[in-house]
């Protein structure tokens, strides 16, 4: 059984929450043992939007989970700076796949996985994260280096989380969750019972 989590803090940023959870859960139809889990490191996070959302367990399950998803929004700031927030984390990508959307990057790199190669990010955060030593790629919506991606703009979302379901089982499974979002009439594919 494959597991996921997206994690999220206080202020996050709901669509890159709730757009890649909507995408991840859709392979559930395809595989029904896929496990898609939001985590925190508290019981409830509340977003920029106001909406507060209950985890279904705390970012210690990011350590035996397949895909590793860090949610944007302006709470990065805070947490890249809490060393204890940090030091719950015990990822490898060698093992996981692990992605970003937007300023989730900074939580990558506040972890130490983005030494040495390149990512991409929400313009407002370009640089804060070169401040934390990253590459920033400015003109890509998606930068790949092996098990780890960074994403930029909210709508990259369908990218980042097809370009991980296709690491996670094959190109057949993206496609047809792709397409099941695609406007009628650009080759949309019901995979909903």
């Amino acid at each position: 059984m494959k597991k996921a989590v997206i994690v999220i803090f206080d202020k996050f940023t709901d669509v890159d929450v709730f757009l890649p959870w909507d995408l991840l859960n859709r392979v559930k139809f395809i595989d029904k043992e896929f496990q898609v889990k939001i985590v925190g490191s508290e019981k409830s996070h509340k977003s920029v939007c106001g909406i507060e959302l209950a985890t279904h367990g705390l970012i210690e399950e990011c350590h035996d989970a397949d895909f590793v998803f860090f949610s944007s929004g302006p709470g990065t700031r805070n947490v890249i700076k809490d060393n204890s927030y940090l030091n719950r984390f015990n990822l490898n990508p060698d093992k996981q796949i692990i992605a970003s959307m937007c300023s989730g990057a900074l939580i990558i790199a506040a972890l130490g996985h983005l030494k040495g190669i390149s990512a991409t990010t929400y313009p407002t955060a370009f640089e804060t994260l070169r401040g934390l030593g990253v590459e920033v790629i400015e003109d890509s919506h998606l930068v790949t280096h092996g098990n780890i991606a960074t994403a930029a703009g909210c709508l990259a979302a369908v990218d980042l989380i097809g370009w991980a379901i296709e690491k996670l089982f094959d190109k057949k499974v993206k496609e047809d969750v792709i397409a099941s979002v695609l406007p009628i009439g650009q080759g949309q594919v019901c995979i909903y019972p």
